[in-house]
């Protein structure tokens, strides 16, 4: 068992942490090379051993952001706790900038919204409407900017466009909704510390970003339900304001629930009233049309009830304009 231990912390020094965390990266070689810290992430179940999960609990805990002699320390100073927590717990990022390549696409859709995402974790993609966005285009150059109807946000997501740039609105948002296995509350300040330390150590802006995501909807949370999004989604859709028009989104959910559900999931989201937008790895599923090589096609797939809409970085740092809809502006 300390084998797949090393093996994934190898894995993950040496393929995802370079160039985002250069503490992650540290940490996990330190674990690739103790086989006494091998044993103990052994202990938690293997669907809750990722990195960034157990560093993420380990910094909730109270692991400095310092060198691995001094994190090793830590996890074996608190073994039992790391091994509770990491057991309960998911990796449940909750990126509002994932935004940014979705809103295109809700700029299609004529208004008022009543706003549902599955997977929804904390509910910060649940306000586009009170955020301000900034694109830019691959120089850095300003191409579009757009703030709420009170003026700029706390706030502000900056992506950048590549090629043509379609039209973009804000969205008018009069109801919001999540689903989550274990919805947090941004109002709890365990729930906010979890979320606030699921970003790396080194990504500039992601935690200060998400702590002011956190103060908006705290502000003025959604409704979250509690549950499997197989057996509510139904449930909950049909509580949406009939005057509005439903969307449902899935902005990086579908990769963590087991193909058969998730093969059903999205025929249940499609046999609802509403909308479907989704942001997913190439060859997850076979809903896209036009169907997407995902041998050549670059970042994730964002779409439109299935009908692919941009390419984009799974965390909306950039997206890339691909439907042929005569929207597009140069």
């Amino acid at each position: 068992m300390t084998d797949a231990v090393r093996e994934r912390y190898d894995r993950f020094a040496t393929e995802e942490a370079p160039g985002r965390s250069d503490v992650y990266e540290d940490w996990a070689r330190g674990v690739a090379s103790d086989p006494d810290v091998q044993a103990v992430l052994a202990r938690i179940p293997d669907t809750r051993r990722q990195p960034p999960l157990v560093f993420a609990v380990t910094r909730m805990l109270g692991a400095p952001l310092a060198g691995f002699a001094q994190w090793r320390q830590f996890l074996f100073a608190h073994a039992d706790a790391v091994v509770e927590e990491c057991s309960r717990r998911r990796v449940q990022t909750n990126e509002p900038l994932r935004l940014a390549p979705l809103l295109p696409v809700l700029s299609e859709i004529d208004g008022p919204i009543a706003l549902l995402e599955v997977g929804a974790s904390g509910g910060l993609c649940l306000y586009p409407d009170r955020y301000s966005f900034r694109f830019v285009d691959e120089d850095g150059m300003p191409r579009t900017h757009l703030d709420p109807v009170g003026g700029a946000s706390t706030v502000v997501l900056a992506s950048r466009v590549r090629g043509a740039m379609p039209h973009v609105r804000m969205p008018e948002i009069v109801w919001r909704a999540g689903i989550d296995l274990d919805p947090l509350d941004a109002r709890d300040p365990r729930d906010r510390a979890w979320l606030q330390g699921l970003v790396w150590p080194g990504e500039t802006g992601r935690e200060e970003r998400i702590a002011a995501a956190l103060d908006i909807v705290a502000a003025d949370p959604p409704l979250m339900v509690r549950g499997d999004a197989l057996e509510k989604v139904a449930e909950v859709a049909a509580s949406a304001p009939g005057d509005a028009t439903l969307v449902i989104t899935t902005p990086g959910v579908l990769a963590h629930v087991p193909r058969v559900t998730r093969v059903a999931l999205i025929d249940a989201v499609r046999a609802l009233p509403a909308r479907w937008i989704t942001i997913d790895p190439p060859g997850l599923h076979d809903a896209w049309q036009p169907p997407v090589d995902a041998a050549t096609w670059p970042g994730f797939v964002v779409a439109l009830d299935g009908q692919v809409r941009a390419a984009a970085d799974p965390l909306g740092r950039w997206w890339e304009w691909r439907a042929d809809s005569g929207r597009t502006r140069a």
